[in-house]
């Protein structure tokens, strides 16, 4: 008889809101895969979190710039698995220093959409057909950001805040492509989070940050699609 336990994938879950999703996820009783680009950290990430919850946790490795790496990781998850039922894109980059769109290098543009948008998207195209066999319907979050929001953007953080822009189109897309295969798709803005790549100076706990994360993983009415949102409740774009 197939587990009726629901099976969670979480990338770049090894640190920060996507280590505290797959805590909060594995302590509801959900299946975790714990997805990190290195092997090791991905292995050591999944034994901690296993052992402080009781869940049952497993490591992946899955690099989101990498295409071959996503394949991989699809055919090694298909090994062990027929169904999934929540992705959690969260794997991304904060590029340091960047002054200027006037200045960003391109290289280091492409890299930032590379691995903030077109990673994502890619995860959610090779997952698909385990998300379409989820018996309750396949969710997808992805983790965006309010510097990606057009309504009051400005100077700041260039390619990071365009490569989320991009990442909330890619959400509405997949939203609207995805909804007869009872799939739905949203992104979440976590808010100023203290966590490595926000800094201790955040007012946001890594707690409140991966809230919103965690309902709709769990608890959010499959109604709640194409949406971005902030503290359980729908942001501008």
């Amino acid at each position: 008889m197939a587990s009726s336990k629901k099976t969670v994938l979480i990338t770049g879950a090894n640190r920060g809101i996507g280590r505290e999703t797959a805590r909060e996820l594995a302590t509801r009783g959900f299946r975790v895969i714990v997805a990190a680009r290195g092997e090791d950290k991905a292995a050591e990430a999944a034994r901690e979190i296993a052992t402080e919850t009781g869940g049952e946790v497993e490591p992946l490795v899955l690099d989101v710039a990498d295409d071959a790496s996503i394949q991989s990781a699809a055919r090694a998850f298909g090994e062990r698995h027929e169904s999934l039922d929540v992705l959690v894109n969260n794997a991304g980059i904060f590029p340091e220093g960047e002054s200027s769109i006037l200045e960003v290098d391109r290289q280091a543009f492409f890299h930032t959409l590379t691995t903030n948008t077109l990673g994502p998207l890619l995860v959610a195209r090779f997952f698909r057909p385990f998300l379409e066999k989820a018996t309750e319907g396949g969710r997808i979050i992805n983790l965006s950001s309010g510097l990606g929001q057009l309504e009051d953007m400005e100077g700041d953080a260039p390619t990071y805040s365009i490569s989320k822009t991009a990442l909330n189109a890619v959400t509405r897309q997949l939203a609207a492509k995805l909804k007869d295969k009872g799939i739905v798709v949203n992104s979440v803005c976590p808010g100023w989070v203290r966590t490595e790549m926000g800094g201790e100076s955040a007012p946001r706990s890594i707690e409140q940050g991966a809230d919103t994360v965690v309902w709709l993983a769990a608890e959010a009415p499959s109604s709640v699609t194409g949406q971005f949102l902030r503290d359980r409740e729908p942001i501008p774009w």
